[in-house]
């Protein structure tokens, strides 16, 4: 009896149909590679915008004033019977980021080109899609909605789909190469002949 209690059995839930062919089937690679182009491409013009100084104030001559205005913003929706900003989330913005809008410009400016690329090109496009929605639920915690909550929905989906949305795309070679965690690729697999020599010389 204490046997049973004390060996582990691993079990694996399997997905439904309908999430596998959303989700894991090949012929879903073109949806996903038209929801990855469009999502990157929303991200690249973002990001595009700030970094050549069409939009003022991040890395720019005046680095940092956009942040710091976007910030101030989102601080004043934090109080009143119907703020849009949470009190735990304007507290974070009040010690982390208000003190620091310089750092935080230059890291969303590259965070939003190096999310839209990625999605673009199809590499770590699961990766990619993650840190592109983080970027959207800390602008919907902010306060602005604008495109924010559509960009989220289609981030979630391609985190999902992470391993066809990038199959027309670079990630149809990287993945292979490189593996995902736990599963390493080519490159980082030991032939049988090495695993033997190291055998033989333990």
């Amino acid at each position: 009896m204490s046997a049973i209690l004390t060996t582990p059995r691993e079990t694996t839930i399997p997905d439904p149909p309908l999430a596998r062919f959303l989700f894991s089937d090949a012929r879903m690679a073109p949806v996903w590679t038209v929801v990855r182009l469009y999502v990157g491409w929303q991200w690249l013009t973002a990001g595009w915008g700030k970094l050549t100084g069409a939009e003022a104030g991040w890395v720019d001559a005046k680095a940092g004033t956009g942040m710091a205005g976007f910030v101030a913003g989102a601080l004043k929706n934090s109080t009143g019977a119907h703020a849009s900003v949470q009190p735990y989330y304007a507290w974070f913005l009040q010690h982390f980021v208000q003190p620091y809008p310089g750092p935080w410009a230059y890291a969303i400016t590259f965070g939003e080109v190096l999310v839209g690329l990625g999605l673009i090109v199809g590499l770590f496009t699961g990766v990619a899609a993650f840190f592109g929605g983080l970027l959207n639920a800390n602008y919907l915690l902010a306060g602005a909605v604008s495109t924010n909550p559509a960009l989220f929905i289609l981030a979630t989906g391609l985190v999902l789909a992470w391993k066809v949305a990038g199959l027309i795309g670079l990630d149809r070679f990287a993945l292979p190469l490189l593996g995902v965690p736990g599963a390493p690729g080519k490159l980082f697999r030991r032939s049988p002949t090495t695993a033997a020599v190291t055998t033989s010389a333990v």
